[in-house]
């Protein structure tokens, strides 16, 4: 009797080998994964998508086994979090915060808020509201996870313990930390936003596609968060294959520049296209900056005034997005421009062109008439980088 009981507390009923005890958990966690950025995060908080009943009601079971996370609170606040992003009301801002304080305790920042109720009402609407959410997984959040204790102990003994220790520690560092935390601290941008969004890195698997922040920041209603040829979102790939089934229906994705390169004039197609890819556009012309950057370089370098400390500043601040600039900042980059008419004409007009589609009381014509002088100004200027940029601004349709 004695042995039995031993047998079980080392090997559980499953018996299972060291390996498939590590197979057994990293399976298990990447479903917790899945479901919080399919259900969770693009179908529940975004309305990316729409999910057939039975993954809807799979990943609803699964997570209050695995997280104890409750569906309205989840999406609550993550909404609140993009529509006060960076601000003193988001709830898990590094920018405010700290990144210490995001990434170490990311998830009793989420604990904090999901007890702010105004937040849960005022953010939490259409999120699932029938009995078995009423009576089960709001009322007994905790519940689940117990519960998967059990079947761990019961399936692999006393080492079900750090099993499922790994399981509860799973969303909390990686979302509630690393997502919320270095998602807005470190890491490229393919598009500059408003926040301070980062892509952790371009293979988006271990944390679902998650990875691909910035990408989401920018294109918030999105099914998809990969954007460019090296990126990769294990997420999208999993909702494809769902709606392949008829398991899922993709409501909207980020919208793709189409072009006509025999355009010999900006037309209304140019402006709405150019509009609605704002984002691709402007990180076109930072791309378009570099290059004029590259060219002047070499005048620059032989300019004894400028130190090579000063030279590397400057061209940071170019990149950025020119009404982020601090008063400090801006005056840098007028002592740049003393020297260098090419940067100070690319500089100019980005915010020109950026004023474009910020200008809601222009008309349709006059928005028009703008970008087309825009055009004609920056094919006429002399400056490779933006005579090329203008000719690919143009063919947008």
């Amino acid at each position: 009797m004695l042995d039995a009981v031993l047998n079980f507390l080392s090997n559980g009923l499953a018996g299972a080998s060291g390996w498939e005890k590590l197979i057994y958990t990293l399976v298990v966690t990447h479903i917790t994964i899945a479901s919080v950025t399919i259900f969770l995060h693009r179908c529940q908080a975004h309305r990316a998508l729409e999910l057939h009943a039975i993954p809807s009601h799979f990943f609803r079971f699964w997570l209050w086994l695995t997280t104890g996370m409750v569906t309205k609170e989840w999406a609550a606040i993550h909404r609140k979090h993009h529509a006060k992003c960076e601000t003193p009301d988001d709830p898990h801002s590094p920018v405010t915060r700290g990144i210490k304080k995001v990434l170490l305790e990311g998830a009793e920042l989420y604990r904090s808020e999901s007890k702010n109720r105004e937040t849960i009402e005022k953010y939490g609407h259409g999120t699932p509201d029938d009995w078995i959410e009423r009576n089960l997984y709001s009322k007994y959040s905790w519940q689940g996870v117990g519960l998967m204790l059990i079947i761990n102990v019961m399936l692999f003994g006393v080492i079900g313990l750090s099993i499922w220790a790994v399981q509860m520690l799973w969303i909390p560092v990686t979302a509630a930390g690393i997502i919320n935390g270095i998602g807005h601290y470190w890491g490229y941008r393919n598009y500059d936003c408003t926040d301070a969004s980062t892509n952790i890195f371009p293979l988006g698997i271990i944390i679902g596609g998650e990875e691909l922040h910035n990408n989401h920041h920018t294109f918030g209603t999105s099914a998809k968060l990969s954007s460019k040829w090296y990126e990769f979102d294990i997420g999208w790939l999993y909702i494809r294959i769902l709606e392949t089934l008829g398991l899922a229906k993709v409501k909207k994705v980020a919208p793709a520049p189409k072009f006509d390169r025999q355009k010999a004039v900006a037309d209304f197609d140019t402006l709405q296209s150019v509009i609605a890819n704002r984002y691709d556009v402007m990180a076109k012309y930072a791309k378009s900056v570099r290059r004029a950057w590259r060219d002047e370089f070499d005048h620059l370098a032989g300019k004894a005034k400028l130190e090579v400390r000063f030279l590397k500043n400057a061209r940071k601040l170019l990149q950025r997005e020119p009404g982020k600039l601090e008063a400090p900042q801006k005056q840098q980059l007028v002592e740049l421009f003393a020297h260098s008419n090419a940067l100070k004409t690319m500089h100019e007009m980005r915010v020109e062109l950026g004023a474009i589609w910020e200008r809601s009381n222009s008309s349709r014509e006059q928005l028009l008439l703008q970008l087309q002088d825009w055009c004609a100004r920056a094919e006429a200027s002399g400056i490779k980088a933006l005579q090329e940029f203008s000719l690919r601004l143009r063919s947008y349709a």
